[in-house]
């Protein structure tokens, strides 16, 4: 429903204020949504000063997360140029005006909803002694952590897999091999069969690890396998492999990363 709701917000926003986006960067930042809630089109834009917009900035900024003047400059000054190349400055419709706003309100109760629901999420991982164990692991933080437990399970649900190799498959990162009689496929990509959501976790974790070398094992392991002549997309998918590995013996074993 969120995303449905964005596409219609795009849509919309291409026929009212289009060079409005990348002014703020991160276009469904919560100061992006409210500022362009205020000043739908480039005409309102132009009609206050700058010091206006600066002051309404700085007002829709979060005070725990407060910006530089010089960070608040540089978007007025973004608003500016948008405003003065927007093509659809006389061409407006009120209807898209008032689509465009209760767009933005859902658009930031969606956020606010998925935001409760994410502290309630971790609100209940952190009670999970396994949660902590498999954020031993370098590049495993709280999101990932979360997402692993909701698709594996805990030691009860990861009892439905008698093998590594098993939950290797039910992440979809297993090999697909095709043969027919004499014939062996010369290319193996993975299955991607059974949970995306497991499979995304687990390259998410990888690239983490591989970042400033925070987890030393798993690039050590990266290394090897691209001095071996192994494209970065297949040694990134042996990382996953060797990383399902340790969880499953993080798990079984209740120990850390460095007991295993």
């Amino acid at each position: 429903m969120c995303v449905q709701t964005k596409l219609q917000f795009q849509a919309v926003l291409d026929q009212v204020f289009p060079a409005y986006k990348g002014v703020f960067g991160a276009m469904y930042s919560n100061v992006s949504l409210r500022f362009l809630h205020e000043f739908p089109t480039s005409s309102y834009v132009l009609k206050v000063s700058e010091e206006t917009l600066k002051m309404t900035i700085n007002a829709l900024l979060s005070s725990k997360r407060g910006r530089s003047e010089r960070w608040i400059n540089e978007r007025v000054q973004r608003l500016m140029v948008a405003a003065k190349q927007n093509p659809f400055q006389q061409t407006m419709y009120e209807s898209h005006l008032i689509n465009l706003k209760i767009l933005i309100s859902l658009i930031l109760q969606y956020q606010e909803h998925l935001a409760m629901l994410e502290k309630t999420i971790d609100a209940l991982a952190t009670e999970i002694e396994e949660y902590d164990l498999i954020q031993s692991i370098p590049g495993i933080g709280p999101k990932i952590a979360a997402t692993i437990l909701s698709e594996i399970g805990e030691v009860e649900g990861l009892n439905r897999f008698d093998h590594p190799k098993k939950l290797v498959a039910f992440a979809g990162i297993d090999p697909s091999v095709f043969a027919s009689g004499r014939f062996t496929a010369t290319r193996n990509r993975i299955t991607k069969c059974g949970s995306r959501q497991l499979r995304y976790a687990l390259v998410m974790a990888i690239q983490c690890g591989l970042i400033r070398s925070r987890n030393t094992r798993i690039k050590e392991f990266y290394e090897r396998k691209r001095a071996e002549g192994k494209p970065h997309k297949v040694a990134l998918i042996a990382c996953a492999n060797k990383l399902v590995h340790w969880l499953y013996a993080i798990l079984k074993s209740k120990k850390s990363f460095r007991s295993v």
